[in-house]
């Protein structure tokens, strides 16, 4: 069956999640590095360990909740104010320089985002980058009160939009949410911005794995699950020619 509908992953697919360290260097000068690398890694953590808990948070909760941890593992304290700006930096994420360009070229099919990012948090992003002319549905997991990769939250797409799974490209860059996918009957596209050959090589440059190399082997790679995603490319800008060969 021809693919009619591209759902998008929103954090690190669309947008770069490391667009954050400008405003996480200001205010913890000399800890930027690392802050920003396992405030993402733990905030992926907790969103799987509240949904194995059945404790679910939204995701801004959550997104607090391991800016909160990540900080006191260093013995810092901030003020709440501060640290409520910090978590206001997701609400404008830069996008990747071709996301906009993908979506114009994707237009024949209907467009959507299913995110992990509560609404609160979702609709100034798409607002802000400018990205909602393009997008049929912004589709929170809040609305299944369970994150990805749970079956439940990838069913709200052919709920939402009455389609088939068969039906749907999702597209992502993360590992875990690719296998998801995959595993729940979506074709997957993984957007695969580190090859396994440059992560290698940084690897085994002798000197000491820094925070930003830990995160690229642990979020930027395929998973070994069993669940291989349809496709690999490279740029979102490669979506237009794979989803029309998927077509027949």
């Amino acid at each position: 069956m021809a693919i009619k509908v591209v759902v998008f992953d929103a954090y690190g697919t669309l947008y770069d999640v490391q667009s954050v360290a400008g405003a996480v260097g200001t205010a913890f000068q000399g800890h930027g590095a690392y802050i920003t690398q396992v405030w993402r890694l733990k905030q992926l953590e907790y969103t799987w360990l509240r949904s194995l808990m059945g404790r679910y948070e939204d995701f801004r909760s959550i997104t607090r909740d391991s800016l909160d941890y990540t900080v006191g593992t260093l013995g810092l304290t901030a003020d709440e104010a501060l640290l409520d700006r910090i978590v206001d930096s997701y609400n404008t994420l830069s996008l990747y320089p071709e996301a906009a360009e993908a979506l114009v070229a994707l237009r024949e099919y209907r467009l959507a985002i299913l995110s992990n990012g509560s609404p609160s948090m979702l609709d100034p992003l798409v607002q802000h980058s400018g990205l909602s002319p393009y997008l049929e549905a912004v589709i929170s997991v809040d609305a299944a009160k369970v994150y990805k990769p749970d079956p439940r939250a990838y069913a709200l797409v052919p709920d939402r939009l009455g389609c088939e799974p068969r039906e749907v490209l999702f597209v992502s860059s993360n590992g875990f949410d690719a296998a998801g996918a995959r595993s729940f009957g979506f074709k997957v596209a993984r957007i695969e911005r580190v090859t396994p050959g440059g992560l290698r090589q940084e690897l085994r440059s002798g000197g000491p794995i820094g925070p930003a190399t830990m995160f690229r082997a642990l979020r930027m790679q395929a998973e070994a699950l069993g669940y291989a995603p349809d496709a690999v490319v490279n740029s979102l800008l490669a979506l237009p020619r794979l989803v029309e060969s998927l077509k027949g």
